[in-house]
């Protein structure tokens, strides 16, 4: 983090420097001020110089906070707190006992805003890389609520379904990712080894080639040489897509076609809607209004069109309508939930309810991601066996022609 010298005034008037390391020069002046100092000016300055060896020591022990660190810190914060430990006692643990540093300094952080009188959802919003919307919104109903371990253990089972979740989805694929991987390596070499050394037989022949075989010849040298113009190619389309789903409308409508893509897009929408109904109904669960649980668990989704879908949802909640008639309007429901969902509201039970779509939805997706490489295995087969097919046409066929002109 950069370094930031401060000239300040204390309650007496004494003029009082130094220098603080923090990420913003807002975040120093915040600090001064609880201080009981004044900030006169605040400026970036140049970090004082660290040897190698230290250079080289922050270097290999850079890390980031990763989502297992959050995950294990909702669970020992309930513990803890079961426990009857203070807070600030329990931050003090898991600072000391974190074996990520980033996520020791981030601790480190929430101790000091607490000690400023700061309360623990405010602390916790000071790091929105780390904690979520979602995250320090349940945070602050637990406070209000006085259900503050009961919150983080809702927290730890949330996360953890998460968790478990994305690892399905990335194990699904990665058979049918190493495949389709094998696949073009396999087709960059035959075009740059393979064929080019059978054009060079076929060209003794002085006789016209079938299409099949000019096309893969054409094809390879169309690549030999101009690889360098489709490497830059591609590098510029990888680039502007990813410059493209970065923008609102960009990602809106990357995240739309996600869930119509074939096979993976059912699957996806169905994760999607389960990360949904369970965060929804957790929030629900704890007192959180109905409009401000819609509100929040838009953040969790992870796509922006569902997002949106329950953005319109929340919205006529507001204008009054009722959440099956907002759920009927989003379009992205089966008939079985919407008749779930009508139920609980008419029954009072939504939060129920809707856990009971989220454990069917999650047992869904486990079946599809099951069963997911019997639906991808015939795909590649017949893409792999097409391959085959006209390479053995182009290299084959010609020497067919000239061993019935031999027999002739």
């Amino acid at each position: 983090m950069p370094h930031f010298a401060y000239v300040g005034r204390n309650a007496q008037g004494q003029r009082i420097e130094g220098v603080m390391e923090s990420a913003t020069g807002s975040i120093v002046a915040e600090h001064l001020a609880e201080s009981g100092i004044t900030p006169v000016s605040i400026a970036e300055s140049v970090a004082p110089a660290e040897s190698f060896g230290t250079q080289l020591s922050r270097l290999l022990d850079r890390q980031k906070v990763g989502f297992i660190d959050v995950l294990l810190f909702s669970r020992q914060m309930y513990t803890l707190m079961k426990a009857g430990v203070p807070i600030m006692r329990a931050l003090a643990g898991l600072q000391e006992s974190a074996m990520n540093r980033a996520f020791a300094a981030v601790i480190k952080d929430l101790r000091e805003a607490l000690d400023s009188g700061r309360e623990l959802s405010q602390a916790l919003a000071r790091n929105p890389d780390v904690f979520g919307g979602f995250y320090v919104a349940m945070v602050r109903v637990g406070e209000t609520t006085g259900r503050l371990e009961e919150i983080f253990l809702q927290l730890f089972h949330h996360l953890e379904f998460q968790k478990f979740m994305k690892d399905q989805v990335k194990s699904a694929l990665r058979y049918p990712s190493f495949v389709v991987l094998a696949m073009a390596i396999a087709l960059v070499i035959i075009n740059i080894f393979v064929i080019p050394a059978f054009a060079k037989v076929f060209k003794g022949f002085n006789a016209e080639l079938p299409f099949m075989t000019r096309l893969l010849i054409g094809f390879s040298d169309f690549t030999l040489a101009w690889w360098p113009a489709v490497l830059v190619v591609l590098a510029v389309a990888v680039f502007a897509f990813r410059m493209f789903v970065k923008t609102r409308d960009g990602r809106l409508a990357w995240d739309r076609f996600k869930l119509h893509i074939p096979i993976a897009g059912k699957i996806i929408r169905k994760a999607t809607l389960a990360r949904f109904a369970r965060s929804f109904a957790m929030a629900t669960r704890s007192g959180v209004p109905i409009v401000q649980g819609l509100s929040l668990t838009g953040q969790v989704v992870e796509n922006a069109w569902i997002e949106k879908k329950l953005e319109d949802m929340r919205m006529g909640v507001e204008r009054g309508e009722s959440v099956l008639r907002t759920a009927v309007a989003a379009g992205v429901f089966t008939p079985v939930v919407l008749q779930m969902v009508m139920v609980g509201e008419e029954s009072g039970s939504l939060d129920d309810m809707m856990l009971e779509i989220a454990d069917m939805y999650q047992r869904e997706v486990e079946y599809e991601l099951k069963t997911l490489s019997a639906q991808i295995e015939p795909i590649l087969i017949v893409a792999l066996g097409v391959m085959v097919l006209i390479l053995a046409l182009g290299v084959f066929l010609p020497m067919w022609d000239l061993g019935k002109a031999a027999i002739k």
